[in-house]
């Protein structure tokens, strides 16, 4: 064991976590008023929900000895985790670190991907509904999908017996751009099928975000949170981290440009939520490839994720799908555009040490990772699609169209987020400058009244 790499990974752990919470700022904040604690709470919810599953049966599916052909690990093998805690010969290993520090930090991987699906279905879904889709999805699809992609165990005699996307067909995906993004956005987007258009889809101004400065705190956290995403996936304090970060850092930064660009030139403006959006879009394209490309291809394929993004989330529009805060729009399309780009890009001299098209690798690798891509693609989509579409025929998914119109935060949760004229609770409408100007002096007139007739 290192210490110093148990150290960077034990932080790197930290960081990821933070990302949930950045995540519901982000998503709150792009919401309506009268939606942003319920959609925070889906965040939040994933944290305890998939936590607990993790634990019980998540990693041992996702990282236990393979059953069917770097398909599926052994649920039961390490369920609970009381077999990997201590051995006779001490704690067990996942090369340099402690395994239980792998379980931690591959965790977090599994929370973010579960509420990253959530932006597609702001406004109008019941909590009890997502947290029961979320714990499906977690279990047939992400835990699957993690082996397939992170699995990378030998048995005693070296021999390979992991997944069979990353170890079987040789995909690069340093830290989750199959896995995490294509998984959620591919998720996100059966979703929003199943729960249809929001009330007023295209037409209704109070769909758009009413925190602008939530959007870009929490955008500035999930930057920050994914150093660890993506320098912690080399678990260890070493070269290989220190080139995944530079990376992080410099795709982001790129992508943030490249969809103010566009901003600028279709629109007449950039704008904060563009900003933040921007850099969300080259932190999932580098995701999968910071391990794999120069920081001068980061620029680049940052620039391209901004771009190509920006006009991404348009689609919704024009193919009349309704993903409320573009994940699949900045989640599927960048984490497609960042997967596809290492079979372009991959430097021979990069850790990964995969040689690209533009390297003279011919087009093998970008066939591995278009066939990597496309499997988790499809599986995601079309079992998030019959899970939610049960949910909706049973129990129910969406909220009643009255509770939409009156906020899915009161009349999911019985609370609100701001108090508007000293009214928590009960019917809740977002008032608008002038009717909260109003009903203040009404209320300041009526306290008067009131006095002077004690």
């Amino acid at each position: 064991m290192d210490t110093g790499d148990t150290a960077w990974v034990l932080a790197s752990a930290a960081l990821v976590l933070l990302m949930t919470p950045g995540l519901a700022f982000f998503y709150g904040g792009m919401t309506r008023a009268k939606g942003v604690l319920n959609m925070m709470m889906m965040s939040f919810g994933a944290i305890a929900l998939v936590g607990v599953l993790w634990v019980l049966y998540g990693y041992s599916t996702s990282f236990g000895t393979d059953l069917f052909g770097g398909v599926l690990g052994n649920p039961g093998e390490k369920f609970g985790l009381s077999n990997i805690l201590s051995t006779g010969d001490g704690m067990p290993l996942v090369g340099t670190i402690p395994e239980i520090a792998f379980v931690g930090f591959q965790s977090v991987f599994a929370i973010i991907t579960v509420a990253l699906i959530s932006g597609a279905i702001a406004d109008r879904a019941k909590f009890g509904a997502w947290l029961l889709f979320a714990g499906i999805w977690v279990t047939l699809v992400y835990f699957p999908v993690a082996h397939w992609v992170f699995d990378f165990n030998k048995d005693v005699n070296g021999n390979p017996i992991g997944g069979w996307i990353g170890q079987g067909l040789g995909v690069i995906d340093f830290a989750g751009g199959t896995a995490v993004h294509i998984n959620a956005g591919a998720a996100a987007l059966a979703l929003a099928l199943v729960l249809g258009k929001r009330k007023g889809f295209g037409k209704d101004p109070s769909h758009r975000p009413h925190n602008l400065p939530f959007v870009m705190l929490g955008a500035g956290l999930l930057w920050f949170g994914w150093f660890g995403f993506n320098a912690g996936s080399a678990l260890g304090a070493n070269g290989i981290a220190s080139f995944a970060w530079i990376n992080t850092l410099v795709a982001p930064a790129a992508a943030t440009l490249g969809w103010l660009l566009v901003e600028r030139l279709r629109d007449g403006h950039a704008t904060s939520l563009g900003a933040a959006s921007g850099a969300v879009a080259g932190l999932v394209a580098i995701t999968p490839a910071c391990s794999a490309i120069t920081p001068i291809w980061s620029i680049v394929l940052g620039l391209i994720a901004g771009a190509v993004c920006a006009l991404a989330v348009g689609l919704k529009y024009k193919l009349g799908y309704d993903d409320s805060l573009d994940v699949v729009g900045v989640h599927l399309v960048g984490g497609l555009i960042g997967t596809l780009f290492i079979g372009l890009a991959a430097d021979p001299n990069a850790p990964a040490a995969a040689t690209g098209l533009f390297h003279g690798g011919g087009l093998e690798l970008l066939g591995k990772q278009a066939l990597g891509s496309i499997a988790v693609l499809l599986y995601s989509f079309v079992l998030a699609f019959i899970i939610g579409w049960v949910i909706q025929k049973t129990i129910g998914f969406r909220v009643p169209s009255h509770h939409e119109e009156d906020g899915v935060d009161v009349s999911v949760h019985a609370e609100s987020a701001y108090d508007f004229g000293g009214r928590i609770g009960g019917s809740f409408h977002p008032l608008d400058g002038a009717a909260i100007a109003e009903e203040g002096s009404a209320n300041v007139a009526g306290s008067t009244k009131s006095k002077v007739e004690a």
